[in-house]
């Protein structure tokens, strides 16, 4: 899906013109995927941006390149000030954040500790991920080919650059066979997560998701997902998932900061319930727009607003 541009990008620590944000091609990250990033939303209420998480995003980040072993070189708080500081240079109102941290240039080592670290945020203007139509009606999916990294070969809760190679690779494949996405199984055939989303399991009122070790991305959106459907009276059981349970669900969706909460309508050619958003997504999507809109009390304290 294409995007907006913008008229800056913060980068090392001052905002630039968005043709001027440029790496020179020694680059490490261009190299090896040594990078760690974040995907955020920001939502237009009452005619200003609110970024949706912002401290659990940015908690993320962090704990990200703690795993990896790579110094941001400023504060959370600095993060913080610096993508509220890149929407109001922009004058964006809704909007996709990027923060990006990589390995910069100058050598190939396979240790890159000793290269510079670079900092850039981006924000672009950008829809519905999984197409306008999708959190209504809901999407196609396939079951992938391609399975999630093994425990011991990639930190999957962190979300490192290189590590989706294995995204892409699903997403392929998925728009090959005419799908809208896809689902990876881990090793040992659980159900997974998608190429770029979590995933929720509703059968008999019970909502299921995969548990961290089935080699999923700690999303944020998931935990939010999790505190409404609770708090609304569902039972959410984090369990690992046989793939039949997914041809055999009456409801299952999506959630990830770009797909928000996405309805599957069908799974490998098989209708999930009645082909359509069933009544328990349904109403945790209202709950949960609800509040990105304005309409509902942000009781979470999940908004962060920014002044234009």
């Amino acid at each position: 899906m294409a995007f907006n541009k913008t008229e800056y990008i913060w980068h090392n620590g001052k905002l630039v013109p968005w043709n001027q944000a440029t790496v020179h091609v020694t680059t490490h990250a261009l190299h090896y995927g040594s990078s760690v990033f974040e995907g955020i939303r920001a939502y237009e209420i009452k005619g200003q941006p609110h970024i949706f998480c912002l401290d659990a995003h940015i908690k993320r980040l962090f704990n990200s390149c703690k795993v990896y072993r790579m110094e941001i070189g400023y504060t959370p708080e600095e993060i913080k000030q610096a993508i509220c500081d890149t929407i109001r240079a922009n004058q964006i109102k809704s909007c996709y954040i990027r923060p990006l941290v990589f390995r910069g240039s100058d050598g190939f080592n396979l240790d890159p500790r000793k290269y510079p670290v670079e900092v850039s945020i981006i924000t672009i203007g950008w829809g519905r991920y999984l197409g306008p139509e999708a959190i209504e009606q809901g999407v196609d999916v396939g079951v992938s080919s391609w399975r999630r990294m093994a425990p011991g070969t990639f930190p999957a809760v962190a979300k490192i650059g290189g590590q989706y190679i294995n995204s892409q690779f699903i997403a392929m494949e998925a728009a090959d066979h005419g799908y809208a996405e896809g689902i990876a199984l881990d090793i040992n055939n659980f159900v997974s997560e998608g190429s770029g989303e979590n995933i929720f399991v509703i059968r008999d009122g019970v909502i299921y998701t995969p548990p961290l070790y089935a080699s999923i991305l700690q999303g944020v959106t998931r935990a939010c997902t999790i505190a409404l459907a609770q708090d609304l009276g569902y039972v959410v059981k984090e369990e690992m998932l046989p793939r039949e349970m997914l041809y055999m669900a009456d409801e299952v969706f999506f959630t990830g900061t770009a797909a928000e909460i996405t309805p599957i309508r069908s799974i490998d050619h098989v209708t999930i319930g009645n082909g359509k958003r069933g009544p328990i997504t349904e109403r945790i999507q209202a709950a949960f727009f609800g509040i990105l809109s304005g309409e509902m009390q942000d009781r979470y304290g999940w908004l962060t607003p920014v002044a234009l």
